[in-house]
């Protein structure tokens, strides 16, 4: 009979039911029942995240023959950095790229992880990275609009198709705004990671350089802890001065 460390070990490698584990089934252990209903919680789980991934390649299809380029942006909340866009153009075969997901609904180590991938097994990915001073200059919605044309005009093949994740954009082709496009389109979702993972290290960066805000925590958005720094500290130069609080905090 097997130990329970042992058939703990077999399954964390085991990625479909095999006649081991159908036989296992019939070990009355609790031990071991607990590893299998573990193992079955894990499977199925994956199966969901693969039928995930069949829905958003389907739903990137069903726009007809063409070159769709999948559009997304990061960091439209913050009060301070720049907001980032990123174009992707996905190949024919994207299995490598089925964990493909949402970046809000991933783990910073899977979203690093996958935008590895991505930069791998893309055609053509482009990224742009919008000033604070543009932000501040346009608005935010003009200035994360223009920074998505921009990524678009920087691919090296020109899509015929455009999916955006529900910003509508002045583009010569047919343009798509999808409500949640992160979560319904694989090429959305891979520019969503490539966006925030360029994000995310852009405001690390500027973590060291003003370690008083502590931008690597929290990117730039409004937590307590960011207001509190403010609040002690003053503004930097990528602080956006047309949000509140830093708006009235300029004026005075």
């Amino acid at each position: 009979m097997e130990s329970i460390q042992t058939i703990k070990e077999k399954l964390k490698l085991l990625e479909q039911e095999t006649e081991w584990l159908s036989a296992l089934r019939q070990d009355t252990r609790s031990g071991v029942q607990k590893l299998i209903t573990s193992w079955d919680r894990r499977l199925a789980k994956r199966e969901q995240r693969w039928s995930d991934y069949l829905e958003r390649t389907a739903f990137d299809r069903s726009f007809g023959e063409g070159i769709v380029a999948g559009v997304d942006e990061a960091g439209r909340g913050p009060l301070a950095g720049p907001v980032v866009t990123a174009a992707v153009i996905l190949p024919e075969d994207t299995t490598a790229l089925w964990e493909v997901n949402d970046s809000k609904q991933l783990t910073k180590e899977a979203r690093k992880h996958l935008a590895e991938l991505i930069r791998q097994h893309a055609l053509h990915y482009a990224i742009h990275i919008q000033s604070r001073e543009q932000i501040d200059q346009l608005n935010i919605y003009e200035a994360t609009k223009q920074s998505m044309v921009l990524a678009i005009e920087q691919l090296e093949q020109t899509p015929t198709i455009i999916v955006s994740d529900a910003m509508p954009l002045p583009v010569t082709q047919p343009c798509h705004a999808i409500i949640k496009g992160d979560a319904k389109s694989l090429s959305i979702a891979a520019a969503s990671i490539l966006a925030k993972t360029t994000r995310d290290a852009y405001m690390e960066e500027l973590g060291l350089k003003y370690p008083q805000f502590g931008f690597e925590q929290h990117a730039g958005y409004g937590t307590p802890s960011h207001l509190q720094a403010i609040e002690e500290h003053g503004i930097c130069e990528e602080h956006r001065r047309s949000f509140e609080p830093i708006k009235s905090l300029v004026a005075k």
